[in-house]
């Protein structure tokens, strides 16, 4: 998957020695008319046997071309699974590589992408299972999980449905939605030392101004700092942008956006990502001009941060729900939820020129055995394949997961 250059720097570079040793002790104990393209459905998941059911999360690339991701239902016990899905020849095959037991090995993994390193471990976290949600390691290999840390805990937070990112010292990082010191939900730290995972709270949202209940997971820069988004909170309710910096031994929250409902959108569910310039770019789930959330872009000067809408969809509601995709050309790839031509979703692109961006709509969902609702981010290979996951529909009604080629 061609992620923005930060998620780069952060994810697919080779796992320090220290990372690899302590997964491995553990796993062994224990707007323009829409262009031509191409719309394949690569898997119908059935909710059957060991077989998935819902995907809410989109898939990662691996070096070869295979794709891993998550269920958020089905599976031997319903409670979600992991899967690689590698082409053959004009096909695609899928296999589980682990069944969610829901028990304190998680379930429910949900709208967070997998994090894949060294091009076999993977790395994601569950919406229940354990105490309160889990955040986990599978080795691809030898289909074995591990539990890195249970939450629900005392004051670390619950449910942490955004995903990891990974930084190069093989510590990750994410936000729990729920609970917390002040009830409105938390960004960790998950650092590995010999057999342990050591959780380190580094802040606690707060209410009032500040955004709460954060489902995104977060975006790290090059030099570590921490930016993600709140869909709800900030000083007009409408959720925020914020970052977090290292400050001594701590860290220091700024709001760098708080949206305003109006043109600008509302909440942004679905977190940011960044480019080599520094640029920030996200989504609303609602607001914007046309009412079915907004693409905008947050750029830094001396003064601050400047706020751009790069593009307002059209609807009432469901627009992107999550992250979007930066290719090497810097064109921006997403999901919409409910929006496009039917109701049901769609995959778009935006190019940027000289004179702004141009939106170009690969895809609108119809439903049915064609899918509906997709929620994830999309991954986009070398030569512009989109791939990603509907929710619903396909021949079993259980979620399928797709490509668009161009």
């Amino acid at each position: 998957m061609l992620q923005p250059e930060v998620d780069n720097f952060v994810s697919t570079r080779p796992v320090t020695a220290l990372l690899l040793a302590f997964i491995c002790i553990l796993l062994i104990a224990a707007s323009q008319s829409a262009q031509s393209q191409t719309y394949k459905v690569l898997y119908n998941f059935t909710g059957k046997g060991t077989d998935g059911a819902t995907p809410y999360a989109g898939p990662v690339l691996d070096a070869h071309g295979n794709l891993y991701g998550t269920t958020y239902l089905g599976g031997s016990l319903g409670a979600g699974t992991v899967y690689r899905l590698s082409p053959a020849g004009s096909s695609w095959t899928h296999t589980t590589i682990y069944n969610f037991r829901a028990q304190t090995d998680g379930s429910g993994p949900a709208f967070g992408s997998l994090v894949l390193a060294s091009g076999r471990f993977l790395f994601g976290t569950t919406e229940g299972g354990g105490y309160f949600g889990t955040a986990f390691a599978v080795c691809a290999c030898p289909q074995r999980e591990y539990v890195l840390h249970s939450f629900g805990k005392g004051k670390d937070g619950a449910q942490p449905i955004g995903g990891l990112v990974l930084d190069r010292a093989g510590n990750l990082y994410g936000t729990t939605s729920e609970f917390g010191a002040n009830g409105f939900g938390n960004v960790f730290e998950l650092t590995p030392s010999g057999s342990t995972v050591t959780e380190t709270i580094l802040y606690s949202f707060t209410g009032g101004s500040d955004p709460i209940n954060p489902a995104a997971g977060v975006t790290l820069d090059a030099r570590g700092d921490i930016y993600g988004t709140a869909s709800l909170g900030g000083a007009y309710a409408n959720g925020a942008v914020y970052k977090l910096s290292r400050s001594g031994s701590g860290w220091n929250e700024t709001v760098l956006y708080n949206f305003q409902g109006n043109s600008d959108g509302a909440n942004p569910v679905g977190g940011v990502i960044l480019d080599k310039a520094g640029n920030i770019y996200g989504t609303t789930f609602d607001g914007g001009i046309n009412g079915g959330g907004t693409v905008y872009e947050l750029s830094p000067s001396a003064s601050g941060w400047t706020f751009n809408t790069i593009y307002s969809f059209v609807g009432l509601y469901g627009g992107p729900y999550n992250k979007l995709t930066l290719d090497k050309n810097g064109n921006l790839y997403g999901f919409t939820n409910a929006d496009g031509s039917n109701g049901l979703g769609s995959v778009f692109k935006l190019l940027p020129g000289a004179g702004g961006w141009t939106y170009t709509n690969l895809y609108d969902f119809v439903g049915g055995t064609d899918g509906a609702s997709p929620y994830g981010s999309v991954a986009v290979d070398a030569n512009g394949n989109v791939f990603g996951t509907a929710a619903v529909g396909g021949t079993d009604n259980q979620g399928l997961v797709f490509e668009i080629t161009p």
